[in-house]
């Protein structure tokens, strides 16, 4: 039997511990029997959550014997990771267990210092405080869920759910976890990734930056004519020295967030009008509506017509393609 212990700390977010609990707990196989054993694990018997107390029945020993070890997040006001906690992270992880995280659970994984150098993903919002406070880790806000192998995190609470299929379909295939994802009423497999749901984007700078005039200018109106120029004279910059610092001090050029921020207004327009494709990629300032498109998809992960279903229903999914 596959034990999977759950890691329970101080600040522990209910959501994000229950959904790995019941999910493993109902998983079961054609002859009915069940293949996970789950165990909630703490470094002491009591754990203070963020509205509750919660007793817990194992230690951390009980790590020591785990094929996986989910660690779920904890709230933002939380105490720092017990160090005990993270040493018996460590150890499970050199011992073979293979170990990942729901959403801001990943600022706990991280801390052993198990991501370094790999990529990882945690809840959008908390994306590039991860990054900030540790820069060897690879932060991708943009996806459910990466599996480096032994080790794997998952972005929001529900994204957990995602993750904790996917270990089921790599444990027991597709036929055992499509019926866990039925258990759960959930699609085995969603379309896109988190950036669907990146309705306000990440801030680009924060108030005061050199950059704000330009990236004030772009927010109030992405669809108008936006040059390289137009926004280093909002800066009362040169070209070449604005387009530098721009990269130094987001990641990305200003036309690759020009972009992005246009996608986030074709997904505002999207969720709130009944617009058709052609009228909200000219509103958002696209040339034409197949480079929305195709712009769309790579930066959402699916279609304007399948982000509209989503996001306000079928019967609204109609004006989009």
């Amino acid at each position: 039997m596959h034990t999977v212990a759950i890691l329970a700390l101080d600040g522990v977010i209910a959501f994000d511990m229950a959904t790995p609990i019941e999910v493993f707990r109902r998983v079961r196989l054609p002859d009915g029997s069940r293949p996970y054993r789950v165990l909630v694990c703490a470094p002491r018997p009591r754990v203070a959550g963020e509205l509750f107390e919660l007793a817990v029945p194992h230690g951390l020993d009980a790590l020591a014997g785990a094929d996986t070890v989910i660690v779920p997040g904890c709230t933002e006001d939380a105490p720092p990771p017990d160090p005990d906690a993270l040493e018996a992270l460590r150890r499970a992880a050199a011992d073979g267990a293979r170990i990942a995280s729901v959403c801001a659970g990943a600022f706990v994984l991280a801390a052993t210092g198990l991501l370094d150098g790999l990529a990882a993903t945690t809840h959008w919002s908390a994306a590039r405080r991860l990054a900030e406070l540790y820069p060897r880790v690879e932060v991708r806000p943009d996806v459910l869920y990466v599996d480096n192998g032994s080790l794997l995190t998952s972005a929001g609470a529900a994204a957990g759910l995602d993750l904790c299929l996917h270990l089921i379909r790599r444990d027991l295939g597709s036929a055992v976890a499509a019926d866990a994802a039925r258990l759960s009423v959930m699609p085995l497999e969603r379309e896109g990734g988190q950036a669907q749901f990146m309705a306000g984007g990440l801030p680009v700078a924060p108030r005061g930056s050199e950059l704000e005039p330009a990236v004030r200018w772009v927010e109030e109106d992405p669809g108008r004519e936006i040059t390289v120029a137009a926004m280093a004279a909002r800066c009362g910059m040169g070209e070449r020295t604005f387009a530098r610092r721009f990269r130094e001090q987001t990641g990305e050029t200003p036309l690759q967030w020009v972009l992005r921020t246009r996608v986030r207004r074709a997904q505002f327009l999207l969720e709130t009008t009944d617009h058709g494709v052609e009228r909200v990629a000219a509103r958002a300032g696209f040339g034409s509506p197949t480079a929305f498109r195709e712009r769309f998809r790579r930066v959402v992960g699916v279609t304007p017509r399948a982000y509209r279903t989503a996001f306000r229903g079928r019967e609204a999914g109609t004006g989009a393609r």
